[in-house]
């Protein structure tokens, strides 16, 4: 039952994708990256290394598509600003893995909240402008 629950999400997570603009991609990201980081905060407080493992992998993967999908071509100091960020980001979630810190899964959930925000404030109208942006 449990394999058959996780292929339908995966079938309507790639449909969802298939048909999303880029500016929905990223706050699927978003959303993917701060359940991955509640996940590793569970694990850690639960003493499960091999769960919190997999999810602070999963939470590094998505941030580093976020980071990569940020248009450095710009003279823009936002994406300046967020590449920082998710630098930062990245290595307050190593030092959570290898610390078993829930303060730093913290931090970097607060971080990522508050640029989600952000980005769902975005006017609709102006979505097309975010493709090549985050």
């Amino acid at each position: 039952m449990r394999g058959s629950i996780q292929s339908y999400r995966k079938v309507s997570l790639d449909s969802e994708i298939a048909v999303a603009s880029p500016h929905r991609i990223i706050q699927m990201m978003f959303d993917g990256a701060l359940l991955r980081l509640a996940q590793s905060r569970y694990a850690i407080e639960n003493n499960d290394i091999a769960s919190k493992g997999v999810f602070i992998n999963k939470a590094i993967g998505i941030i580093n598509g976020l980071n990569g999908s940020l248009n450095m071509d710009d003279t823009d100091s936002v994406a300046s600003n967020l590449a920082e960020l998710y630098d930062f980001m990245l290595r307050r979630i190593t030092e959570a893995n290898l610390n078993n810190d829930v303060a730093a899964i913290d931090d970097v959930t607060s971080i990522l909240k508050t640029i989600k925000e952000g980005w769902d404030a975005i006017p609709q109208d102006m979505h097309h402008m975010t493709s090549e942006a985050s």
